[in-house]
């Protein structure tokens, strides 16, 4: 019997202008091999949204399913809502 043990991650919404999806960035410090500073690394994942509950700049968990389309293997969990500063903040610097 097989038991999965699915990636949990966290990030920021960027858009969620498709139907049932969203597009989620997240980021991870990694330290550089050689010379040891920290920096910031980022991917964007499209998630699967089944009520189009999150939108821009909303701060979300998600956990990995199986492919839902050639590119969404994610679905959303849990979503927590921020204030309009702190989206303004968002938009202003995820890019």
């Amino acid at each position: 019997m097989k038991t999965s043990n699915p990636r949990v991650l966290s990030g920021i919404v960027i858009s969620d202008k498709a139907d049932k999806t969203i597009t989620v960035k997240i980021e991870r410090k990694v330290k550089h091999p050689l010379y040891g500073k920290v920096i910031k690394r980022s991917s964007k994942v499209h998630v699967h949204d089944e009520n189009n509950s999150a939108s821009n700049g909303d701060f979300v968990t998600v956990v990995e399913c199986r492919p839902i389309s050639k590119k969404k293997t994610w679905k959303l969990l849990e979503t927590s809502k921020v204030s309009k500063e702190e989206k303004s903040w968002y938009r202003c610097n995820l890019y």
